[in-house]
């Protein structure tokens, strides 16, 4: 390949990306959320009560983002925040029941919304797009050339 088409390809992958994300926030507004706050509401639907610092992590965003956020979230009455009994320097966040009764709702709509946009491409195609997106990211992270 040459970088041509690599220009090319990085380009529709940046504009698909930006176009999932817009779909994305507008599922998050519906619900009186950003984009931000629905990403760490749908990690602990998902996987339960977390550290901050996990939670950082996954949504990608600075420590000072990240309080920001979660006190957004708290006085919206979603989310609760603990001290670990064991470490004090370890604070986990959880879901409310308002958080959780919200996310039973929103994210399963969300989903079919998501899955709709992936109508277009047969099973064998899907599987392959998951691979090689997957091997991509992988790259990327790693820095690899």
């Amino acid at each position: 390949m040459d970088t041509k088409q690599v220009g090319l390809a990085i380009e529709a992958l940046v504009r698909t990306s930006g176009a999932f994300h817009q779909r994305i926030k507008e599922d998050a507004t519906k619900h009186g959320l950003h984009a931000t706050e629905f990403s760490v509401m749908e990690l602990l639907y998902h996987q339960g009560r977390q550290p901050v610092q996990k939670v950082a992590k996954h949504v990608l965003i600075t420590s000072g983002s990240t309080t920001y956020v979660l006190d957004k979230l708290v006085k919206k009455e979603f989310i609760t925040r603990t001290v670990c009994s064991d470490d004090r320097r370890v604070i986990y966040i959880e879901l409310s029941n308002k958080g959780q009764a919200l996310m039973e709702t929103a994210f399963p709509e969300h989903l079919e919304r998501m899955k709709a946009y992936f109508s277009g491409l047969d099973e064998e195609e899907f599987k392959q797009w998951l691979e090689i997106t997957r091997k991509l990211g992988k790259a990327a992270r790693k820095g690899e050339r």
